[in-house]
């Protein structure tokens, strides 16, 4: 079956209702909820938003703009989840955004005071994406609470830029508008770490691999695709025949059966 390239921009406006300016980035904001995104919206696009629903769905869809250094972002505010293992309508918009939409960058906001729970989504979205900032945010809440957060060393574990942040204050918002210009116009490169798994799941990864990146080319992180068909995700199959036209795909075929 002959693969059909779908144009990014295309698949932003007609599969995720996403109308972006020619030269904008585009911005995912994801994280669990009650960490502040939502303030972190708020804080960076002011009045430049408006909101509707995810096409086909019942779930608020949030957009705003705001600029920096004359070039202008779309922030796409996703719904908050706890993992984007897509087991809920939230969860699968978060991960097909990400992964279909290709935003130039995915902005992860985590609560300060709770940096365990928080850093499980953003583990799962740097196994799709490296184009990653992660925003420690509430960081005001952790200095009440007396904990203390080293930015540098979770950087340097992560792999990709970490910022703190207090955004009720408005506290590291400039550092991280700053950090965000830099991963989008490829000023900043990430070096984040893979997660590794049991030498079986391992190997089973590997013997995908070629199949997979024969058919999917560079739209999507093959690895990330090898371990959601070990999965055996049903819905994930689907987003991909609906999304890079792949129905056909032995690869694909295969995994489900």
């Amino acid at each position: 079956m002959a693969q059909v390239i779908v144009p990014a921009r295309k698949v932003l406006r007609e599969q995720f209702g996403i109308q972006a300016n020619p030269g904008q980035f585009i911005v995912a904001l994801a994280g669990n909820p009650n960490v502040g995104k939502s303030t972190v919206f708020n804080a960076l696009t002011g009045l430049r938003q408006h909101t509707g629903n995810w096409p086909g769905k019942t779930v608020d869809n949030a957009q705003g703009t705001f600029s920096y250094n004359n070039r202008s972002f779309l922030l796409v505010d996703l719904p908050g989840t706890y993992s984007i293992m897509a087991h809920t309508a939230e969860e699968q918009i978060a991960r097909d955004f990400i992964c279909f939409g290709r935003p130039d960058v995915t902005l992860v906001v985590v609560d300060a005071t709770c940096l365990e729970r928080n850093l499980n989504l953003a583990l799962q979205i740097m196994e799709i994406t490296s184009q990653v900032v992660v925003c420690v945010n509430l960081m005001d809440e952790a200095r009440k609470k007396q904990i203390q957060v080293n930015i540098n060393l979770l950087e340097k574990e992560l792999g990709v830029p970490v910022v703190a942040t207090a955004a009720r204050q408005n506290e590291g918002l400039n550092h991280l508008l700053a950090t965000l210009y830099r991963i989008a116009t490829g000023e900043c490169k990430t070096h984040h770490k893979q997660l590794q798994y049991s030498p079986e799941v391992e190997a089973a990864i590997a013997q995908l691999l070629p199949n997979i990146e024969r058919h999917i080319d560079k739209r999507l992180n093959a690895r990330w695709v090898a371990l959601r068909l070990l999965d055996g995700d049903r819905a994930f199959i689907e987003s991909i025949a609906l999304h890079l036209q792949l129905s056909g795909n032995p690869v694909v075929r295969e995994a489900i059966q």
